[in-house]
């Protein structure tokens, strides 16, 4: 008996198996973009390493606190400068305060003045950095000029002044200042990446089709750097982490609350290291130092990922 026939135009072999379907080529089967990506980033050590450190943090931060006995994490209620043991698990500061209590706080501080400071400075930065690769010209040359005379501007002296005369200061409107100080670096690097792609047959395409300018950045050129854009976030955020525990250390951190910033600075302020505390000033120096280290290595992972030529077989 013969073998009942396929789909049109195609025939059984002689075993019995099926034939492929019409039309499938290996470039049909292959995976997309995204989904290659996926692959790389769930086998890239460092990227996991990283992201899984600062995802243990935020969690720690955000559902600590609400788990607490107090909402007030300055509250007086334990013994005095005592160590880790089972009620207090990061020890009591010299009033009494309970360090733990005042860690979680602290990460849900830092993870904001992080969020709010990266954010606007890449949002900024992209605004100052698109327009000026792609338009050019005079718009350029004043965009470049502005970019040039704030990364001259020393940051950390401005921010000092700011917050000096600041009556009441916050965790978001330090996040604010940091934001609007720290962009020009990442302008001019997304103004070198637009420059590349400006002349691109795609932005050539699209100006011909009558797009506006706003429609080819954010439609064309910006999706083709979104890997680009989305490790520079990564650093920002560092980079705001790092800014605001400095300020904190020093005293000028928000008025209000605390974070790990102004948990050193109490340490500090009150001789925790001369006094054998240790339990008072490693834990917020860990934090601050494991959040800023997974970003960093995070991102080297994501530079793996994203880069085929760092894709390791």
């Amino acid at each position: 008996m013969s073998a009942p026939p396929g789909p049109a135009g195609t025939t059984p072999d002689a075993a019995g198996t099926p034939p492929e379907a019409v039309g499938t080529t290996p470039e049909a089967t292959a995976p997309g973009p995204a989904r290659e990506t996926l692959h790389y980033a769930v086998r890239n050590p460092k990227l996991l390493i990283g992201f899984t450190v600062v995802l243990i943090l935020l969690a720690l931060g955000l559902f600590g606190p609400p788990l607490l006995d107090t909402t007030d994490p300055n509250a007086y209620g334990g013994p005095q400068a005592a160590p880790p043991d089972s009620t207090y698990w990061m020890g009591t500061t010299t009033f009494g305060q309970d360090v733990y209590a005042q860690f979680v706080h602290g990460l849900r501080a830092t993870f904001l003045v992080g969020a709010v400071g990266g954010a606007i400075a890449a949002v900024v930065a992209m605004l100052v950095g698109f327009f000026a690769g792609y338009r050019g010209g005079v718009l350029d040359e004043l965009l470049t000029m502005v970019t040039n005379v704030v990364l001259v501007i020393p940051a950390l002296a401005v921010l000092l002044i700011i917050n000096a005369y600041l009556g009441v200061r916050s965790v978001p409107v330090q996040g604010v200042f940091i934001g609007l100080t720290s962009w020009p670096w990442a302008a001019r690097a997304i103004r070198a990446q637009t420059f590349t792609l400006r002349t691109r047959e795609f932005v050539d395409l699209a100006r011909l089709s009558g797009n506006g300018t706003w429609r080819i950045v954010f439609r064309e050129i910006a999706p083709n750097m979104s890997s680009y854009l989305f490790m520079m976030f990564i650093l920002l955020f560092g980079g705001s982490v790092l800014i605001a525990s400095s300020l904190d250390f020093i005293g000028l951190g928000p008025t209000g609350g605390v974070s790990l910033g102004l948990m050193l600075q109490s340490a500090q302020q009150w001789s925790a290291l001369q006094l054998g505390m240790w339990w008072w000033f490693v834990p917020p120096g860990a934090g601050i130092t494991a959040i800023v280290g997974a970003l960093y290595v995070a991102n080297v992972g994501l530079d793996e990922v994203f880069n085929p030529k760092l894709r390791e077989s």
